[in-house]
């Protein structure tokens, strides 16, 4: 059957040569019915057989005739052949580019028929949170770079208008403490609960009922407005160690200078025993860095006595002979191979990068743990981790509650819930370049996607990005989706910026006049390739408009998202002050548990009652 539709094709494409070359049969009938001693006589001949030839339609079938329109009919084939071979490829209205602005219809597919079930991009542009769209060509992950200078609307415009839609969990970068405020009172409300229809759920009045968010806060600014974290309660294994002692190096100071590596490496080894030791065999209410400073302030070194064994050298001697194979004893044997000289500057360096730790405020608050990053794929959780924007002594708590949160909501996803959690966690990282280095964050967004997990960062400058991540920033920015720029002049930005938006062919043309004893008049028409946004014009760009990209998709010039227009906003702060969300009244309301109190626990038989 495909052999005939092939000889079908084959049979529709010639039959114009087909035709012609029948057609032509006739000057073969023409030329032998012409006479003639010689070609000229012959030709002269010809011209008048010619119209009694063509006086009839049809073919001549003489041999000869055949063979004459065989040869004009595979002539002009092989004409048309050659010509369409050598011919030049035009692209009209594209010589010297085809950028364009994106318009409605280019969205369109990208877009939830639900606006409470899209990401807010701009004010006409948004992307479905469907993670898995009925046309899998349209599928984008939800991953956003937002970059734009101080003061162009980046939490006004786009981070809360999206923590607005309520459809995910959220963990919040909050520079200041702001956003908590603005928006608290909001979440509290929540969303209204649906029923296994998919429609909002009534009480016996008829009205809705709402589904409040849980709301957490780590407040770096003020301890006595934050829960409690702990980044120990998260330790589950041999690897959770080496992580938190990786981000806790990362994010500290004390590294720089050349040949820094070796105390780098001699510090991991201690921590990585100390930790393993306050995991493994600590009680639950010690496993903290309160003990982890005692532990090290304990550590007792003398140069001219190397076989002096201080109190923890004595507890992990007891420990080896228990257990031998013991992590931490492992750990701790390879620490002990340096002198009694080399180990002091390696407690040294130890107490200098844990000092910060010697705060009554930041060993309180890092004492047990209340914020249950690994619930927050359960149900809508809001966290808020309030930083300074101008100090960052306690970021690295920021960043290490970022990297253990991505971890363990990845672990959850797969050993859990086969893969996907219930409820997708959006993390909207504002000021993403003063929180510290969240480390591996080139793979974990690259990964996090198919976990319904995403990440947004949002920045004054695409240059912060590759001061913290170097070489790795590219491949963060490529595997973000979406891009984001609210305005700003930043030289890298821009430059990079105008180059991926490519550009267009425009018309141009030149008039000329030149002047002597006459007058004469020139004009050249012309194309050009022209930027769709110059450098100069992205710096100057109005400041009520961004520019979006969205992977395969023509780039976007709209008007960043009215705030005021959105459904919930009559429900924040900005909208009416008596909406404040107060910190403090919430966090007063809640049970504080601490580790020393005593309580009676009674045990109920539920059976004798």
């Amino acid at each position: 059957m495909k052999k005939q539709l092939d000889i079908k094709k084959l049979l529709l494409l010639n039959m114009p040569y087909i035709l012609m070359g029948l057609f032509a049969t006739n000057f073969g009938e023409g030329w032998r019915m012409a006479v003639g001693a010689d070609a000229s006589a012959k030709m002269l001949s010809f011209f008048s057989t010619l119209p009694v030839a063509l006086a009839s339609w049809w073919p001549s079938l003489h041999p000869l005739d055949l063979l004459v329109g065989l040869c004009c009919g595979a002539g002009l084939r092989l004409a048309v052949y050659l010509k369409s071979k050598n011919a030049k490829k035009y692209r009209h209205g594209m010589e010297y580019g085809s950028a364009r602005w994106g318009t409605h219809e280019d969205i369109a597919p990208y877009i939830d028929p639900v606006f409470q079930n899209n990401v807010i991009l701009t004010k006409t542009e948004s992307l479905t949170m469907n993670s898995r769209p009925k046309d899998p060509k349209t599928a984008r992950n939800k991953n956003v770079l937002v970059i734009g200078g101080s003061g162009s609307g980046k939490t006004r415009f786009w981070l809360k208008p999206n923590l607005m839609q309520m459809h995910s969990s959220y963990v919040v970068t909050d520079p200041k403490g702001t956003i908590l405020v603005e928006c608290g009172k909001m979440l509290q409300r929540g969303t209204p609960k649906l029923g296994k229809d998919g429609k909002p759920m009534k009480d016996k009045h008829g009205k809705d009922i709402y589904e409040p968010y849980r709301i957490k806060v780590l407040n770096t600014i003020n301890f006595k407005k934050s829960m409690h974290y702990n980044p120990f309660a998260y330790i589950h294994s041999e690897k959770d160690i080496l992580k938190l002692v990786t981000t806790l190096i990362a994010n500290t100071k004390g590294e720089g200078k050349a040949g820094d590596d070796f105390w780098v490496k001699a510090e991991t080894l201690l921590y990585c025993a100390l930790i393993g030791y306050i995991h493994y065999e600590a009680p639950v209410e010690e496993q903290n860095f309160s003990t982890l400073i005692e532990f090290i302030n304990a550590m007792e070194v003398r140069e001219d006595d190397e076989e002096f064994k201080n109190p923890v050298d004595l507890m992990f001697d007891a420990l080896e002979a228990e257990k031998p194979n013991h992590f931490a004893v492992r750990q701790y044997k390879k620490y002990k191979l340096a002198a009694g000289k080399t180990a002091k500057s390696i407690l040294i360096s130890c107490g200098a990068r844990l000092a910060v730790f010697d705060i009554a405020e930041l060993r309180e608050v890092t004492a047990y743990d209340e914020l249950e990053l690994d619930t927050l794929g359960d149900r809508k959780t809001a966290l808020f981790l309030i930083m300074s924007d101008t100090d960052d002594s306690f970021n690295f708590l920021i960043s290490m509650c970022y990297t253990q949160l991505f971890n363990l909501l990845c672990e959850k996803a797969d050993d859990v819930y086969g893969g996907r959690l219930p409820v997708h966690v959006r993390c909207l990282i504002d000021e993403a370049a003063n929180i510290g280095q969240i480390p591996r964050l080139e793979k974990l967004v690259a990964t996090i996607r198919s976990r319904e997990i995403s990440a947004c960062l949002v920045l004054q400058a695409q240059s912060q990005l590759k001061a913290i991540y170097k070489d790795n920033a590219d491949t963060i920015i490529g595997n973000m989706d979406t891009s984001i720029f609210l305005g700003g002049k930043e030289p890298t930005t821009l430059k990079e910026l105008a180059a991926v938006l490519g550009k267009e062919t425009i018309d141009t043309y030149n008039t000329g006049e030149s002047r002597g004893r006459e007058t004469s008049h020139s004009l050249n028409y012309q194309k050009l390739g022209k930027e769709l946004m110059s450098q100069d014009e992205l710096a100057v760009m109005d400041g009520g408009k961004c520019i979006l990209q969205l992977r395969g998709v023509r780039p976007f010039l709209s008007d960043k998202y009215d705030i005021t227009k959105h459904p919930n906003y009559p429900y924040t702060a900005d909208a009416d002050p008596k909406n404040a969300f107060d910190i403090e009244a919430f966090l007063s309301t809640r049970l504080k548990l601490k580790p020393n109190e005593v309580y009676d626990v009674y045990e109920v038989d539920a059976e004798g009652v």
